[in-house]
């Protein structure tokens, strides 16, 4: 591990602050990540599913740990700004698995990951992720880089349960979750104020709110007490969705509107030659 690495790792760490959230638009690719890191980004990070659809593979645990690794070292890089990789539930069938998977991921410079508590079953068992957080932590610390943990809890995307009790669920997977040592719990589903609010005053540490249309805006989210807003696959997804359009209005009315506002060919050419 380098210095460089140790200290865009500590920098990661500091861009969490609650009521001013670090922004982050979700890669999937090199391109992409450099698209975001020209927009202002003090980070970025990726998206597992954006990733997995870029090489060819549907999202849920089935992309391949090795591919999914290159191209986090490819983004690291790439840009300048520290990079947090969406690893999905960890890559590892057991916690020893999830450890192997963050050692190749300082190896490839990460200074954060995101790990899922759903799996193609469901939710796992609190003390079944709990002992995967804790082997991803322990692995960390013994490479000596601060990986910044952020732990996603999918009771609300999932819609875990009876209503009534799913803050409680949800507050209790993230109180076992940083104990076993996540740095950030991530809670996508939720952007109803008076649950962002609860869950950023109940949380002991930096919340991960998903947005993306409809939700309040960023400085909204922020004065809940969000200290991280990401858009997961949303970009990605309306990127695809652009190539739909344009196929299909190529086969249709064999017109081109939806071509309209590209980028300059010149302009991402540039920045793939940082």
């Amino acid at each position: 591990m380098t210095s460089e690495h140790l200290e865009k790792t500590r920098a990661f760490h500091a861009l969490h602050v609650a009521g001013t959230p670090l922004v982050l638009p979700n890669a999937w690719d090199v391109a992409s990540a450099c698209l975001v890191e020209e927009a202002g980004a003090a980070a970025v990070a990726t998206t597992s599913a954006g990733v997995a659809w870029s090489l060819g593979a549907p999202d849920g645990d089935l992309l391949d740990r090795d591919r999914a690794i290159d191209l986090v070292a490819r983004v690291v890089a790439a840009v300048d700004v520290p990079v947090t990789a969406d690893i999905e539930s960890g890559f590892g069938a057991d916690p020893a698995g999830v450890a192997d998977t963050i050692r190749r991921l300082l190896d490839a410079g990460a200074s954060g990951v995101n790990i899922e508590d759903a799996h193609r079953d469901g939710l796992r068992p609190v003390d079944e992720q709990a002992a995967r957080i804790a082997a991803a932590r322990q692995a960390a610390d013994a490479a000596g880089i601060p990986l910044f943990v952020n732990v996603r809890v999918d009771t609300y995307l999932l819609r875990v349960g009876d209503p009534a009790t799913r803050l409680r669920e949800t507050l209790d997977r993230a109180s076992a979750y940083v104990a076993a040592g996540a740095d950030g719990v991530f809670v996508p589903g939720v952007t109803d104020p008076a649950t962002v609010a609860e869950l950023s005053a109940s949380i002991a540490v930096p919340l991960n709110i998903l947005a993306g249309p409809g939700a309040p805006t960023i400085a909204e989210l922020g004065r809940l007490g969000a200290a991280r807003v990401s858009v997961g696959s949303s970009v990605a997804l309306s990127a695809y969705g652009l190539a739909q359009r344009a196929a299909r209005e190529l086969f249709t009315t064999g017109t081109y509107d939806a071509l309209a506002g590209a980028l300059d060919y010149g302009r991402l050419n540039e920045l793939l030659r940082h």
